[in-house]
């Protein structure tokens, strides 16, 4: 059973170019963890603004250790989150 991270993150008008600059310094190092089997960024195509991450672990303390990575920190957490109006977050666990 696998752990599925989901996110809806919207930047707030005029910081859509700098969001997607840090989400896609985000991409390479997220691939690479040992148990990240999927990685997706997003962008909605009717709304520049809003972005979708699709994420796929071995388990919740990969995750876990996703968000505490250096690249996490430095991208998301110091980059791109506090240009955003809003963000939502959802957990699923697969069935098969």
């Amino acid at each position: 059973m696998a752990y599925v991270v989901t996110a809806r993150w919207t930047a707030r008008q005029g910081e859509e170019e700098r969001v997607l600059r840090a989400i896609k310094k985000l991409i390479e190092p997220s691939r690479a963890e040992p148990a990240n089997s999927f990685y997706q960024a997003n962008r909605d195509p009717d709304d520049p603004r809003v972005f979708f991450l699709y994420e796929i672990y071995d388990d919740r303390e990969a995750a876990d250790d996703h968000w505490a990575s250096e690249h996490f920190k430095r991208h998301a957490l110091d980059d791109a989150i506090p240009r955003l109006e809003s963000r939502e977050r959802w957990f699923y666990t697969t069935i098969e």
